[in-house]
């Protein structure tokens, strides 16, 4: 498998999903607005809701995640590493050098945000910063530049919003049946309107946790991509292969990650926290870190 053939395919597998989720957002909308007997109205007020809350996501949701991180700009002097190591696999990916913060957590991990290579963040632990050699430190921050290259950062912000949607519009549609029922009593009280209702109710139940699924698939995918350009960015697929095995054995969870930023990180940030078994798969941020590794080694 070569790096090139790695990221086109994972290209490809990520934007149909993408394209998927956007549709299974409008047929939500749609479903649940001819149970409540609003018409298409419901939907198009979904996807207003979705492309308002991208805005706000798109220009101020790096600001959002630093905060919430508790990250404080990285100093020259004190982290020479990883602003060197930054400034130069920037001008190698023919990318503006990101601000870079810091962590000052002893877990060992890393993430990238902002909505494109001209506004783009990454951001390191202190304790990933201290135990990769360069080569190692080289591999994850070629991974991190690749999401903002790769505009990762700005679909994954996309992606949350549309799952952010999908709940609101369940809860908002549960809350209606309580409080009433819309106008479905009035204007859709059919054979037809019916089923809209029961379909809505099933809707109203799976879809947040679908679209859990679905955003965690986008997220492993992108992981894969980054790997994959990342080995191409530093022409050494060891330093990242080599750095992903020392964080598989650190099992410090790191206090500052929440569910809400988990998917960011290079590796699940929660560690020994997650449970177990194939069904607990489906709810992983990441994918697994040995078959990350393999591949890596494989190219």
């Amino acid at each position: 498998m070569s790096i090139q053939s790695s990221i086109r395919g994972n290209i490809t597998k990520s934007y149909l999903i993408m394209a998927a989720f956007v549709a299974f957002v409008v047929v939500v909308g749609y479903v649940m607005g001819q149970a409540l007997g609003y018409g298409n109205g419901f939907m198009w007020f979904a996807v207003i809701f979705a492309v308002i809350s991208s805005f706000t996501s798109y220009y101020w949701g790096d600001q959002l995640v630093l905060a919430m991180s508790g990250a404080r700009p990285a100093d020259r002097k004190r982290d020479f590493d990883f602003f060197t190591v930054a400034e130069n696999l920037a001008i190698a990916g023919g990318i503006p050098k990101p601000k870079l913060y810091v962590i000052d957590d002893t877990a060992m991990n890393a993430f990238a945000t902002g909505r494109d290579p001209q506004h783009a963040v990454v951001c390191a632990t202190s304790g990933i910063l201290e135990r990769l050699d360069r080569r190692e430190l080289e591999g994850v921050i070629a991974h991190e530049l690749s999401h903002v290259k790769n505009f990762d950062t700005r679909l994954m912000a996309v992606v949350a919003v549309l799952v952010g949607t999908l709940v609101f519009l369940a809860d908002f549609f549960m809350r209606s049946l309580w409080w009433g029922g819309g106008r479905r009593s009035r204007d859709n009280d059919n054979n037809l309107g019916g089923v809209f209702m029961i379909v809505g109710i099933v809707l109203a139940i799976l879809s947040p946790i679908l679209a859990s699924v679905i955003q965690l698939a986008v997220s492993r995918n992108r992981e894969y991509l980054a790997d994959a350009s990342g080995a191409n960015l530093t022409r050494y697929p060891e330093g990242l292969a080599s750095a992903l095995e020392k964080l598989a054995k650190d099992q410090e969870v790191l206090e500052a990650a929440t569910n809400a930023t988990a998917h960011l990180y290079i590796t699940n940030p929660f560690k020994g926290k997650q449970f177990g078994t194939w069904f607990s798969g489906l709810f992983d941020t990441h994918p697994p870190i040995a078959e990350r590794i393999k591949r890596l080694r494989a190219m």
